[in-house]
């Protein structure tokens, strides 16, 4: 069986504006076309789980998918976002390609049965709680809905207070239960609830937690980007720049190139 090409899961961390969202899915579109790699397009309606009450969440269910439409349609991508509650999964599998389920809800049993039978892809975030052999058994409630396919995301574990750490040794044994293995390499290095009423990062540590994951074998990656990350609305600090890609996927290229060889 022909292997899958390197996916890429990238986009801004919460929808902000049109204009802004689609530039940033034909950027990606054309970069992950040059090095041979799947894309996704991946942006949040709703990010209900935000620190504060005061934190800018997103366009909502409607207005969301009105633009996540949108893009799909216009760049021809492939799509996937997030849903918080049982009642979201079927409006939003009426236009993703893949339903991701967020960490902090990867035990919700009905979150997690309900997503599987809609027969899309669907793609739960390991909970920074959770250690990589407990995710055999939100595989098996996922798939108890006979979905498409169950992917696992790594996202950094709870390393003390406000700090994540990653466990590389996980993405092997979370590999014996999924179908594809995704890190997340920008969530990995936030600090949740690190800048006082919102969550903290370390974007400078991003490329290197990339070259690791690669090199253990994921099947692609998680990021999420924005032209300018100091401006975003969400999760600007853990957030790559556009103009970072480029070399990024450069490396990623030649990892996989060099594992080839191994």
């Amino acid at each position: 069986m022909a292997q899958n090409p390197f996916l890429i899961i990238a986009g801004p961390c919460v929808l902000e504006d049109l204009d802004t969202a689609s530039y940033i899915a034909e950027t990606l579109k054309n970069l992950t076309a040059k090095f041979g790699f799947d894309y996704i397009f991946k942006a949040s309606f709703d990010k209900a789980n935000r620190t504060s009450l005061y934190s800018y969440r997103g366009p909502g269910l409607e207005k969301g998918l009105e633009m996540l439409s949108f893009i799909k349609e216009k760049h021809k991508v492939k799509i996937t976002t997030d849903v918080h509650e049982t009642w979201q999964i079927a409006p939003v599998a009426e236009i993703v390609d893949v339903l991701q389920i967020p960490a902090f809800l990867c035990r919700q049993t009905d979150l997690l049965v309900n997503a599987g039978k809609t027969e899309k892809i669907v793609n739960v975030k390991k909970g920074q709680f959770l250690s990589p052999w407990d995710t055999k058994y939100i595989v098996e409630k996922v798939r108890s809905g006979s979905p498409k396919e169950v992917w696992l995301t790594e996202r950094g574990t709870s390393f003390g207070y406000r700090n994540l750490v990653v466990d590389f040794r996980g993405l092997p044994v979370m590999k014996e239960y999924a179908d594809r293995v995704i890190f997340d390499a920008t969530h990995s290095v936030q600090l949740p609830g690190g800048g006082e009423g919102k969550s903290g990062g370390e974007r400078h540590f991003v490329p290197y937690l990339i070259r690791a994951a690669v090199a253990v074998g994921v099947d692609g990656i998680f990021m999420e980007v924005h032209p300018e990350p100091d401006k975003a609305l969400c999760d600007g600090p853990n957030s790559l720049p556009l103009s970072e890609l480029e070399k990024i996927f450069s490396e990623i290229k030649a990892l996989l190139s060099a594992l080839q060889n191994v």
